[in-house]
């Protein structure tokens, strides 16, 4: 629990100064889709695991 605290404290961080209301939206909006295209990846590498998939 203390590293999701330490996370949270980092990423506000990160965006406290950063500049205009425009950058700090587009930069969190490119943050949550880099984080949900990074679970797109390990949900996809999950699924050819359980299924046996060949990784040749």
């Amino acid at each position: 629990m203390k590293n999701l605290v330490l996370i949270k404290e980092i990423y506000l961080e990160a965006f406290k100064d950063l500049g205009t209301k425009a950058v700090k939206n587009y930069f969190r909006a490119f943050s949550i889709f880099c984080l949900a295209t990074y679970f797109m990846v390990l949900y996809a590498f999950a699924f050819r695991v359980s299924t046996g998939f060949a990784f040749d």
